[in-house]
């Protein structure tokens, strides 16, 4: 790695840290220049506007969390327990307790879910692509026999979501310290009655 890749991987890291404490709207190469000890120009040779800044970090915090969930999930056989070993990363990444702000992503859907530009639709492809790798995971647990053939994968998709949000929530704003095995009984529910398709 050259040292202008190593610099600008150091703002990276400093991008991220500070877009889950203020959000991305909160970030500015003003504010990082600052936060960085170094010049605006410094920072704006790497990026050369907040736009390209926002959406340098959510592809940055896209990778960690491809290493640190769909990854070690992959290493899981297909069919239950790789939908299984998505949740529980999945789970410790969305509280990242150690970490202020927890999940960028949850934080940047609230806050670009109605502002049209190129950061919305970054983040509205990731997040799509993400739900595309995760009905894929449980389509394969239903071609392993592992889910009922008619299981819908759209709708428990929808449902494993809507898990991941309730325990971000609870465990980061009201400080529930039951929300993560909630969650998680909440899947092993899902498991025993999965959704499936309604018949026309």
């Amino acid at each position: 790695m050259s040292k202008g890749e190593q610099t600008r991987q150091h703002i990276l890291g400093t991008a991220l840290g500070m877009a889950r404490e203020r959000g991305l709207e909160g970030l500015t190469i003003g504010s990082l220049a600052d936060g960085l000890a170094m010049s605006k120009s410094g920072v704006f040779a790497h990026f050369g506007s907040k736009e390209e800044l926002q959406i340098a970090v959510l592809k940055e915090a896209a990778e960690r969390f491809a290493e640190q969930v769909l990854r070690p999930a992959l290493a899981q056989p297909r069919g239950v327990a790789r939908v299984r070993a998505i949740l529980q990363h999945w789970l410790a990444y969305s509280v990242a307790s150690g970490l202020p702000g927890g999940c960028l992503f949850i934080a940047a859907a609230a806050e670009f879910d109605d502002k049209p530009g190129p950061v919305r639709d970054f983040l509205q492809q990731q997040q799509s692509q993400w739900r595309l790798s995760l009905l894929k995971a449980i389509q394969m647990a239903v071609d392993a026999g592992e889910l009922p053939a008619e299981t819908d994968p759209e709708q428990f998709g929808f449902e494993l979501f809507a898990l991941v949000l309730a325990s971000h929530h609870d465990q980061r704003l009201l400080g529930e310290t039951q929300a993560l095995g909630r969650a998680q009984r909440g899947f092993e529910r899902l498991l025993a009655y999965p959704p499936l398709h309604l018949s026309h």
